[in-house]
């Protein structure tokens, strides 16, 4: 990806010296990623799928916390959980930040001439780096929770050694891969400013969980293909090089919920895919990138 001496966003708050550290998450307003249905073998293996799942994943649970990417702890050696070193604000660190300015700066860009395009005005989202642990409207979260999107302040929080989880650890390498982490949570931005997810968030009131989880991967699939309108017209600018689409593309795949549940379990149980099988999730991502159009990324009726 041909990012570097393009426009920078100023949208982005740095707060990786304020956050990090410290003990768990505090006890009323916290935000976890629910994993739908019962896998069995008891509250132990529930655990784990909870971690893990609750990275790249971005659950739902009664308020309202968007998530998007499988950051924080994951299975190391052995089965045990281990969670990625946190480098800090090393200089490969500075030039991530850069990455992620420009990568967000694009988004801007691009989101504002298709709402233009429709009468209608973008509104800019902030983007929150932290280390650790964050507050945000939506409660407070850890970097086990994977980067994501909380609708009730209109920002993006991401701990950027989720970036050396997603290359490490899910063999999902490439600068475009962790671009299109980004544009993931941004599409989440879309969905809130369009009135998606206001509408997904009275629906699934009174729902099943299995229904809800049903509605959930519906929403995480438009977000894919979002994320595919944008590389669409990131492509048209002449950014994109070689083999970048193939890399966000696996990326896709490597967090799909049945890959997931695979790598933790040994087995699948689709009841409680909340997020969209290794194929959806692709199928999706590319249906964006080809036509670069939003009508083409209605996922709320029909097959999936």
């Amino acid at each position: 990806m041909l990012w570097r001496g393009r426009r920078q966003s100023d949208n982005i708050e740095d707060e990786r010296s304020d956050s990090g550290g410290g003990g768990g998450l505090g006890g009323g307003g916290q935000f976890r990623v629910p994993i739908g249905g019962r896998t069995g073998g008891g509250g132990s293996i529930l655990l784990v799928i909870l971690v893990v799942l609750a990275g790249w994943y971005f659950g739902f649970d009664p308020s309202q916390i968007l998530g998007g990417g499988d950051g924080g702890l994951l299975p190391g050696g052995g089965g045990e959980i281990t969670e990625a070193q946190d480098n800090g604000n090393a200089p490969a660190n500075d030039e991530m930040k850069q990455f992620v300015a420009t990568v967000l700066a694009d988004t801007e860009d691009t989101w504002t001439g298709i709402f233009k395009s429709q009468g209608l005005t973008y509104e800019d989202p902030k983007l929150v780096l932290f280390s650790g642990q964050v507050r945000s409207a939506c409660g407070f979260a850890s970097a086990a929770a994977g980067p994501f999107y909380c609708p009730g302040d209109h920002k993006v929080y991401l701990d950027m050694t989720f970036f050396q989880q997603l290359d490490q650890q899910f063999g999902a390498s490439g600068e475009f891969a962790r671009a299109y982490v980004v544009a993931h949570e941004i599409g989440h931005h879309v969905q809130n400013l369009t009135g998606i997810m206001g509408k997904f968030n009275q629906m699934r009131q009174g729902m099943s969980e299995a229904d809800a989880n049903q509605l959930s991967v519906r929403i995480e699939l438009q977000a894919d293909c979002f994320a595919g309108v944008w590389a669409h017209f990131t492509q048209q600018k002449g950014i994109l090089e070689q083999g970048d689409i193939e890399s966000a593309l696996n990326a896709a795949k490597q967090i799909g919920d049945d890959t997931l549940q695979k790598k933790v379990q040994g087995y699948v149980v689709p009841e409680s895919f909340n997020h969209g099988t290794s194929q959806q999730r692709q199928t999706w991502l590319a249906r964006g990138f080809k036509s670069g159009k939003l009508s083409d990324c209605n996922t709320m009726s029909g097959p999936i």
